[in-house]
């Protein structure tokens, strides 16, 4: 309903907020919240013990998430004011501490569920793999965005100089918030953006589970990928490669770079990564191929 809502206040509403459709940041969260709660949710459906447990946490992650959405619409939408960082005010200072303490909620009641799954066997052990993976993945992808909060040197400056600073964070690395950004994510074209890896870390837990799930399609074609083995070893390389990806955006982010200018030693750290994990994965398929054929003549 919220990203309804949310694509019509973006098509009617022209306010802006640091340069961007006032409705592009509840519209985003909405959908990436609404993807979210549907993989957990998912998750939750294959637990085989302490199923009632699983449900408190996942009640506690729809009741916190359902409190941010609210925040956002009513700072963002309704007021018009930053909702990240602002402690301009008493009541902006409100929205943001409320904010935080529903991420502590809901990250909470996402870390039980990943150790309850974590000693938990429901189906496939490529599948089972994935979902352990995807759930550590997110709950780191949920603490990197802690390194937004951090004073920028002109913010530290500030402080130093009157005691107090209205906007405490940020989410871009060398250059000022609400610049120039990409279409529809707003992450920065001009410097670093600590939102990138904050978004890919956080939303592994489509991805890695995506990958599992394309291995069991393709093994009905692919007689070397039938075996649970390489299945679960090509899933692990994924995760690996994912990680690789989310740290190569934060490091990239630090520097101040943007995403769409790479230097050369993103450049090269990327080439590293993607060789490193293109290896690795024939090494996995050639192994299971010559251990499928040695089956095969066995049986012969």
């Amino acid at each position: 309903m919220l990203v309804l809502i949310g694509i019509v206040g973006a098509l009617f509403d022209d306010r802006q907020l640091l340069g961007h459709p006032i409705w592009m940041k509840p519209l985003k969260f909405s959908i990436s919240f609404a993807a979210y709660c549907v993989t957990l949710a998912w998750f939750l459906s294959l637990q085989t013990k302490a199923r009632r447990l699983g449900w408190w946490m996942g009640t506690f992650v729809a009741l916190g998430i359902a409190a941010e959405l609210a925040i956002i619409v009513g700072q963002v939408a309704v007021r018009g004011r930053q909702l990240h960082f602002n402690q301009s005010t008493p009541t902006d200072t409100l929205f943001h501490d409320l904010m935080a303490t529903t991420i502590y909620v809901v990250y909470i009641a996402v870390f039980v569920i990943a150790v309850q799954l974590l000693f938990d066997k429901p189906g496939d052990k490529a599948l089972r793999w994935s979902i352990r993976l995807a759930l550590g993945t997110t709950l780191v992808g949920m603490l990197l965005g802690s390194l937004m909060f951090r004073a920028t040197p002109a913010q530290e400056r500030a402080i130093a100089a009157t005691g107090r600073e209205d906007f405490f964070g940020a989410h871009s690395v060398g250059v000022e918030d609400g610049g120039p950004g990409m279409p529809i994510t707003g992450w920065s074209t001009q410097g670093g953006d600590l939102r990138i890896g904050h978004f890919l870390g956080i939303h592994s837990l489509q991805l890695i589970p995506l990958v599992a799930l394309g291995l069991i399609l393709l093994a009905r074609r692919f007689p070397v990928l039938r075996p649970e083995g390489p299945r679960t070893a090509l899933v692990w390389i994924a995760a690996a490669a994912y990680a690789g990806l989310v740290w190569l955006t934060i490091w990239q982010a630090q520097r101040g770079e943007s995403l769409v200018h790479p230097g050369q030693s993103t450049l090269l750290a990327a080439g590293s990564l993607l060789t490193a994990t293109t290896v690795a994965s024939l090494a996995v398929l050639v192994r299971a191929r010559r251990t499928t054929l040695a089956s095969a003549s066995f049986r012969k």
